[in-house]
């Protein structure tokens, strides 16, 4: 394995810590099943403030993560 190789499964490894962790913390989203079923979905003041909470910071983590595995991922296929 040469060097590169080893940051790039180093950083892999911590994406994916990452991923596991901030998508274990999330709470389950029991409000969209009833949107699909035609529940009041509509926008409220939390739904629009929801990146400035916990939740929002969250789901913010855990796509930024998901990215930054998938990117590491290819990155490891062609080094």
């Amino acid at each position: 394995m040469t060097t590169v190789q080893v940051i790039v499964t180093v950083l892999m490894m911590i994406a994916s810590l990452a991923l596991i962790v901030s998508v274990l913390l999330q709470k389950g989203d029991a409000e969209g099943v009833s949107a699909l079923t035609g529940g009041s979905g509509a926008n409220s003041f939390f739904d629009k403030n929801k990146s400035k909470t916990l939740e929002g910071r969250l789901a913010m983590m855990t796509k930024a993560s998901a990215i930054a595995f998938v990117v590491l991922g290819l990155v490891l296929i062609f080094v």
